[in-house]
């Protein structure tokens, strides 16, 4: 019997949780920040206001790398398990209310894994473009991030994710050149031969581990100190 990881029931435990906390009714899982964003409606003068927009590579940056959203002063609105129609239905709640000055936007590897039900990549770049769209139009900056790489789900182990993932990947950094939104690429970097996520970045080969966040934290930091210049 093949030992599994603290690491890897924590997590299998955490993402059950997440989405099992999904009010019914409430597809998008508006209520799960609101409270959160009651309390930060009020914006501090002078201050610059960052969120991170996602599933749960996003939300589990915290409890992965506890000091991330503190120290970098980032506000954390991914929900486990998410698909980007999921994240452009609560956009406006979990990002243009809050007024922020940019937004990070994590997003499209649940599409590939048919969370929410079969979806073509075009379909799932449609869905991050109208977010990027609705950021714009609301004066938001915008930060687009490639997928992590993945050659397997071990929650559903039917779907072979390696070249969806570099081709959604693709897709969304031609958009990103030819609008010249900025870009980060997590995944060369955490690559490894079989097209997956590397061990080293990553326990479950989907979700970072702590050194995995730590290798992305500089990236996304330096991405969004360009974003902020620019005009």
């Amino acid at each position: 019997m093949k030992r599994i990881s603290l690491f890897l029931l924590l997590l299998a435990q955490t993402i059950i949780h997440s989405q099992n906390e999904q009010p019914q009714g409430d597809w998008p899982n508006l209520k799960k920040y609101a409270e959160a964003n009651k309390a930060i409606a009020t914006k501090q003068p002078g201050s610059k206001r960052v969120i991170l927009m996602g599933d749960s590579i996003t939300e589990f940056w915290q409890p992965s790398y506890p000091n991330f959203y503190t120290d970098n002063g980032f506000i954390n609105r991914g929900i486990s398990g998410q698909t980007t129609p999921q994240m452009l239905l609560r956009f406006r709640t979990d990002v243009i209310n809050l007024k922020p000055d940019a937004v990070v936007i994590l997003a499209g590897i649940n599409d590939i894994a048919e969370n929410t039900g079969p979806i073509t990549l075009e379909e799932t770049l449609g869905n991050i473009i109208s977010m990027v769209e609705l950021a714009k139009a609301n004066t938001i900056k915008v930060i687009l991030c490639s997928v992590l790489p993945a050659n397997t789900f071990w929650w559903n182990d039917k779907i072979k994710p390696a070249d969806k993932v570099i081709a959604l990947n693709k897709m969304i950094k031609a958009y990103a050149d030819k609008n010249k939104i900025t870009y980060i690429d997590y995944y060369s970097p955490t690559v490894n031969a079989e097209k997956g996520l590397d061990k080293k970045w990553g326990d479950d080969g989907v979700h970072p581990n702590a050194i995995g966040y730590k290798l992305m934290e500089p990236l996304l930091v330096k991405a969004t100190l360009e974003a902020l210049k620019k005009k």
